[in-house]
C-alpha cells in the first residue's frame, strides 16, 4: 500500500464538511491543512474522497498502535458488547485492576504503585500536581519554558508553549513558576553549558522567589514535546533528581506524548537513567481511546476518598484498548520504535549538509524533531517556511505537523516498517526541496 490521490485535496466530500465545520465548530481548534479523515487502516488514513495518505501524526502521538489495529478493535467490540459504564468512582471494574498490574509491571521507578485513571492528558496532569501538593503539603510548582502541559486551568497555569493558550484566561492558578528547558541547539542566553546554565535559573527562583522547601514538585517531559522536540542532556535529568532529592522535591514526568514506548522505552525518562515520583500518560496508552493515566509511589499517592476522581475515568472500553495496547507494546511495538526510530535519524543525520535550511536533527525512537531555520549559522527561525514544508508533504501524501518556534515532527505509529520510513523521508525531501 501506498499514498494515493483520487480527488483534488479537498475533494468535494471533505469540501462540504469543511463548511459545515467552518459554521458549526468552535474557532479555537488550530488546523493546518484540509485533512478530512473518514477512515484508518495501520499507517495510513483515508479521507472523505478516498484519498490516501501516510501519517507521521498517528493523531498527535496518540494511535500507537496504528490505526485501527485488529485486536484493539476487537477488543473495544467485545467490551462495548458486555459492559460500557457503570463509574469506577463508586463501583468497581476488574479491567482497572489488570490494567493497573500492566502498567505498575512497566513504572519507571520502584513499587508498590497506586494508579488514577482520567480520560486525556490535561486530566492526568491535573491529577498529577493535585496529589503533589496533597502529598507534599507545598504550594509550588517549577516548570520550564516552552512546556505543554494540557489546557484545563491547572495544566494551563503550567503550560508556556504558546502565549495564545493562555491570552485572556487570567488570572491562572497562583503559585507556579518556570525556568528554561535544556535546549542543546538554543542554549537560554547563549551559554556555553545548557545543564549548568538551567540549573543555576532553578538555583536563583530557590533564592528569590520560590523557597526550595515550599515547592510540592518539579513537573519535566522527558523529551519536550510542543516545544519542539527537544532531547534534554542527561546530565540535566539526573541533576534535576539529585536538587529533588536534596530539596524534598517531588518529580513528575510529564509523559502524554513521549511515553507508551514511543521513544524506543515504555518511558522516555528511561532514557536518562532517573526515577520519577509521579507519572502522567495518556495519548499512545489507548491507542486512541480517550484515557489518562496518573501513576505513583504507593506511599506518595496517599490521599483520601473524595480528594480526587472521575466519573468516566477508567471507562471499561477505554480499559479494554489500554491491555492490548499495552500487550501490543510490550510483545514488539517499543523495540520496533527503537529500531525504525534508529533508522530514521541515521538517514536523516545527513540533512543539515544537504538542505541549507535543516538546523539540526534529534529525537529517540519514532519521536524525531527537524529544525528548520532561515540560516544555518545565525539558527534563526523560519516558521513560515515550516508550515509550507508541511503543506507541501500533504500535497503529496504525507501527514506531519510542527512543533516548536520552527521544528517538524515525526511520530508515526510505532507499527511503521522501515520501507514506510524511507517513503516518508522521500516524500518529506520532495517537500523541503520544494518550500525552500
Amino acid at each position: 500500500m501506498s499514498v494515493q490521490t483520487v480527488t483534488s485535496v479537498p475533494g468535494p466530500n471533505a469540501r462540504r464538511v469543511l463548511e459545515g465545520d467552518a459554521r458549526l465548530i468552535s474557532p479555537s481548534y488550530t488546523r493546518g491543512y484540509p485533512l478530512v479523515a473518514k477512515r484508518g487502516e495501520g499507517m495510513y488514513v483515508f479521507d472523505a474522497d478516498g484519498n490516501r495518505f501516510l501519517d507521521f501524526t498517528a493523531g498527535i502521538a496518540v494511535c500507537s498502535t496504528g490505526h485501527c489495529h485488529p485486536r484493539v478493535v476487537a477488543a473495544i467490540q467485545k467490551q462495548a458488547a458486555e459492559l460500557i459504564h457503570m463509574s469506577g468512582t463508586d463501583f468497581y471494574y476488574e479491567q482497572m485492576v489488570e490494567v493497573a498490574e500492566k502498567i505498575s509491571a512497566t513504572a519507571p521507578m520502584p513499587g508498590p504503585h497506586r494508579i488514577f485513571y482520567g480520560n486525556s492528558g490535561a486530566e492526568a496532569i491535573e491529577a498529577g500536581l493535585k496529589l503533589a501538593r496533597y502529598h507534599s503539603r507545598r504550594p509550588y510548582f517549577i516548570g520550564f519554558y516552552n512546556g505543554f502541559h494540557g489546557r484545563t486551568l491547572g495544566a494551563l497555569s503550567m503550560t508556556s508553549s504558546k502565549q495564545t493558550q493562555r491570552a485572556r484566561f487570567a488570572p491562572l492558578l497562583p503559585g507556579f513558576f518556570h525556568i528554561s528547558y535544556p535546549n542543546p541547539y538554543r542554549p537560554p542566553h547563549g551559554a556555553k553549558d545548557v545543564t549548568a546554565a538551567c540549573l543555576e535559573e532553578l538555583d536563583r527562583l530557590f533564592h528569590t522567589t520560590t523557597p526550595a522547601d515550599e515547592v510540592a514538585a518539579i513537573l519535566l517531559e522527558p523529551v519536550q514535546g510542543e516545544g519542539g522536540y527537544i532531547v534534554p542532556p542527561k546530565a540535566f535529568v539526573q541533576e534535576l533528581r539529585r536538587v529533588c532529592d536534596r530539596e524534598g522535591i517531588l518529580l513528575i514526568a510529564d509523559e502524554v506524548q513521549s511515553g507508551a514506548g514511543r521513544t524506543g522505552k515504555m518511558w522516555a525518562i528511561e532514557h536518562h537513567g532517573v526515577e520519577p515520583d509521579i507519572v502522567c500518560s495518556a495519548k499512545g496508552i489507548a491507542s486512541g481511546m480517550p484515557l489518562g493515566v496518573c501513576f505513583a509511589r504507593a506511599g506518595v499517592m496517599d490521599w483520601k476518598p473524595g480528594a480526587h476522581a472521575s466519573t468516566f475515568g477508567g471507562n471499561p472500553v477505554c480499559l479494554a484498548a489500554a491491555s492490548v495496547t499495552l500487550d501490543l507494546l510490550k510483545e514488539s511495538l517499543i523495540q520496533n520504535a527503537a529500531e525504525v526510530g534508529g533508522h530514521l535519524l541515521e538517514r536523516l543525520r545527513g540533512w543539515p549538509a544537504n538542505h541549507s535550511h535543516v538546523g539540526e536533527v534529534r529525537g529517540l525512537g519514532l519521536m524525531i524533531g527537524i529544525e528548520v531555520v532561515a540560516d544555518q549559522k545565525t539558527r534563526t527561525p523560519d516558521p513560515a517556511l515550516r508550515d509550507r514544508i508541511v503543506d507541501a508533504a500533504f500535497a503529496r501524501g504525507l501527514l506531519i505537523l510542527g512543533c516548536g518556534a520552527s521544528a517538524l515532527r515525526l511520530m508515526p505509529p510505532l507499527i511503521c516498517t522501515r520501507e514506510q520510513a524511507d517513503t516518508a523521508l522521500g516524500l518529506l525531501d520532495e517537500a523541503v526541496r520544494a518550500s525552500a
